[in-house]
């Protein structure tokens, strides 16, 4: 564990270099600061950024380059004491360019915001789309369109919207900050749908990126800028004043008290938890030092006890926690079949019948009590066979999956280990619209494990191969195997998934506290929790 959050924490320490070195002194030569330090010096002095999406795009893109971050940076963090969403073009890697990736990333940091209602801070610092990728940019419902689409619509749903051009925004681009509430210009930076080139070769006019649309222009004869800045730091302040004036709207109904730290320090966690999947551990103990005062009141101890679900606070809020228990448990076989009233054993990170009955009624409950839930994966996915097919596991689970479904009360998702097949769906995975989804560096993430999967595709491979008058030799069904499972090892690594925004971020465990505070911090802003309906519940 400890290793590989070293591995996890170095990358992304190279990730936070952008374009490296030389694109950060053309930068500064510009007299323009970096994305990273125009954060710095926004959010409250002595006060952490919450990054977000900081592996989009790993490994991506690479015939290009590599594009670091996507080429944008999102995250909360505090400006006046508010708890904002800023989202900021890296020009550091490859001149802020709108990769694939980038477009998805900033509409990913727009829905987090829309889900919560965080007023939300643009940095723009963008040529524009990368056009030898546009037609990945371009035209669908998640691409570069639906920004500004998503621009509108906070805006109509009252989110505040602050833009700061500190550099080139062009082309369609150019539409974000003017659907924004206000517009800050700094001097060299511009604004137009066409850049000098293409108006030249449109319609053979000459002018100056300023003459079309510099700070001057739009702060003085077009009327589009609010404010003419003349230079990042004075923007920066300026953007600080702005928020300090802003007012407050009511917050959401859940219940908050005084936080409580953890009996037990969080570092803990690195040896209590096992990311062997034939290690047994207490999932108790990883919520002892998460919860407010290690204080868990647990739901129906007893029964069903693959899943633990229960009430507690974390940083003052009530929350309902869904989460998988990894030690194997003795338990009674329910009066079913020839072996009814006799005891088994179920084995941990196991969705039994029973299980999934006390989680759908629990979730229930949270939502009928406004209780905002967290689900804390280590799943294999549902139990199997004759006995659970005969207990009606199909339809405990689709209950649980409908509960989770129709859930209106925040939901937030840690996977700490595996995650996998229906049992990742059932404890809210992505599909499931949680607010925020996070993963330790031991998560893994897919349909089902790598062995299982190499075994299975191998056998098929096997077979096909027999049909064709062919014979693989043990040897060669080894190394089959092998190239297989490497390959689906390395997609169901937490960074595989974390490059394509599957998951938000990837967590040091011994501070998931404090992210899922922030998180609940972010859902406490939304006001509105609709009404809550199941549909049919199959009982």
């Amino acid at each position: 564990m400890v290793e590989l959050l070293k591995q996890i924490k170095n990358e992304e320490e190279k990730i936070r270099s952008g374009g490296g070195s030389k694109a950060i002194e053309a930068q500064h030569k510009k007299g323009r600061l970096t994305a990273r330090e125009r954060i710095a010096k926004l959010v409250d002095p002595s006060t952490p950024f919450f990054e977000l999406g900081i592996y989009t795009a790993h490994e991506m893109y690479e015939e290009w380059g590599g594009a670091p971050a996507a080429g944008a940076i999102t995250g909360l963090g505090r400006v006046q004491g508010r708890l904002m969403m800023v989202i900021a073009n890296d020009a550091t890697v490859k001149a802020g360019a709108f990769f694939p990736m980038t477009t998805k990333k900033v509409i990913r940091a727009q829905n987090i915001a829309i889900e919560n209602r965080i007023p939300t801070i643009y940095l723009v610092d963008s040529s524009g789309v990368f056009l030898p990728l546009q037609e990945d940019v371009f035209p669908d419902t998640d691409d570069f369109g639906r920004v500004f689409r998503n621009n509108a619509v906070m805006s109509a749903m009252g989110i505040p919207q602050i833009t700061a051009i500190m550099g080139m925004c062009v082309a369609g681009g150019a539409y974000l900050p003017v659907m924004c509430d206000h517009i800050l210009m700094t001097e060299g930076s511009g604004l137009f749908l066409a850049g000098p080139a293409l108006v030249q070769a449109a319609i053979g006019q000459k002018a100056s990126a300023e003459e079309l649309g510099g700070a001057k222009v739009h702060a003085g004869i077009s009327g589009t800028a609010d404010f003419r800045e003349p230079d990042d730091e004075s923007c920066l302040a300026r953007i600080r004043a702005l928020v300090d004036k802003m007012g407050r709207k009511p917050g959401a109904p859940f219940d908050h008290k005084t936080s409580e730290e953890p009996l037990y320090p969080p570092e803990d966690i690195y040896g209590i938890f096992s990311s062997d999947p034939s290690q047994q551990y207490d999932m108790r103990e990883i919520i002892a030092r998460i919860v407010d005062g290690s204080v868990f009141e647990e739901y129906r101890a007893e029964y069903g006890q693959t899943v633990l679900c229960g009430y507690a606070r974390v940083g003052g809020w009530a929350v309902g926690i869904v989460a998988n228990q990894k030690k194997h448990v003795q338990s009674v076989v329910p009066a079913v079949g020839g072996g009814a009233g006799q005891k088994r054993i179920e084995f941990g990170g196991v969705i039994y019948t029973e299980s999934a009955e006390k989680a759908a009624r629990f979730i229930l409950d949270c939502n009928q009590n406004l209780v905002p839930l967290i689900f804390l994966h280590d799943v294999n996915g549902f139990m199997v066979g004759k006995e659970a097919e005969w207990s009606g596991i199909i339809r405990a689970g689709a209950k649980m999956v409908n509960a989770v479904s129709n859930s209106v009360v925040p939901k937030i998702s840690v996977i700490f280990g595996g995650s996998f097949g229906a049992g990742h769906y059932a404890m809210c995975g992505k599909a499931y619209d949680p607010r925020f989804i996070f993963a330790w560096p031991t998560a893994r993430y897919a349909v089902m494990s790598g062995d299982s999967a190499a075994g299975t595709l191998v056998e098929i491979k096997i077979k096909q191969l027999e049909r064709e008058g062919k014979k693989l030799s043990e040897k060669e069904k080894k190394e089959l195997h092998e190239s297989i499972r490497s390959t689906y090892e390395r997609q169901t690594d937490p960074r595989y998934a974390a490059a394509r925004l599957w998951v938000d971020a990837i967590l040091d465990p011994a501070e998931t506290r404090e992210v899922l505070i922030w998180a609940l911090d972010a859902a406490s802003l939304n006001p509105d929790v609709k009404e809550f309906k199941t549909g049919v519940l199959q009982t």
